[in-house]
């Protein structure tokens, strides 16, 4: 493997680790409270770590995983401004959240023809386990356009028991696609994340009884 793979799969595992510590933080802040809970600092991870995995997919050619990220991306933005947290992020910083997917997707689609040419060749959906990573990753982002619309519905940012139940059936599909794909990198991070998803469904229920 050469010193680019090593590279790329270090910023991969470095954006899942992300990933990994906004649930573990959840889940902490969750045990505490003995109820499931929605921190401000779940979204403020959530949207860096969602920006360096949308590179990762770029310089990885999956487009399961850039399409991905593109959904839930601005789902993130909006709850810290639920939160009252997005404001706090300096304006530099905001601009370049705000325009990094459209100038990803301007970059593919008018720009890069060659890299698109290479999602298609690498992106064959006729296969089944590319059609089993696509319908994982398409769950995982639903869970989010769910948590959206329940958030929004009591304007406060929540993680109601659904975002949890559709966490963890995405995962189990996105993992069968990380064998696939030979990715360690989603192999790792959604085989850590199910035990929090699976955590976080218990004290819903608990909560509920």
């Amino acid at each position: 493997m050469s010193l680019n793979q090593y590279l790329i799969y270090g910023l991969g595992f470095f954006a899942q680790a992300l990933f990994g510590s906004r649930m573990i933080v959840q889940w902490i802040s969750s045990e505490r409270a003995g109820k499931v809970m929605s921190p401000t600092i779940f979204w403020q991870t959530s949207l860096l770590a969602s920006f360096l995995f949308m590179i990762y997919g770029l310089l990885r050619y999956d487009v399961v995983i850039v399409a991905g990220q593109l959904l839930s991306y601005y789902i993130y933005i909006r709850n810290l401004q639920l939160k009252e947290s997005w404001l706090t992020i300096p304006v530099s910083l905001r601009l370049i959240f705000l325009l990094s997917p459209v100038v990803t997707v301007v970059w593919i689609g008018f720009f890069n023809h060659s890299m698109l040419t290479q999602l298609e060749l690498q992106n064959d959906f006729t296969q089944p386990f590319m059609l089993v990573g696509a319908a994982g990753q398409l769950i995982l982002n639903l869970r989010f356009i769910y948590q959206w619309y329940y958030s929004e519905k009591r304007h406060i940012s929540v993680l109601p028991g659904g975002f949890w139940i559709l966490s963890l059936l995405g995962s189990v599909l996105v993992i069968g696609y990380a064998v696939y794909r030979q990715d360690p990198v989603l192999l790792l991070a959604q085989s850590l994340g199910l035990i929090v998803y699976v955590r976080n469904i218990f004290l819903g229920l608990k909560k509920s009884d």
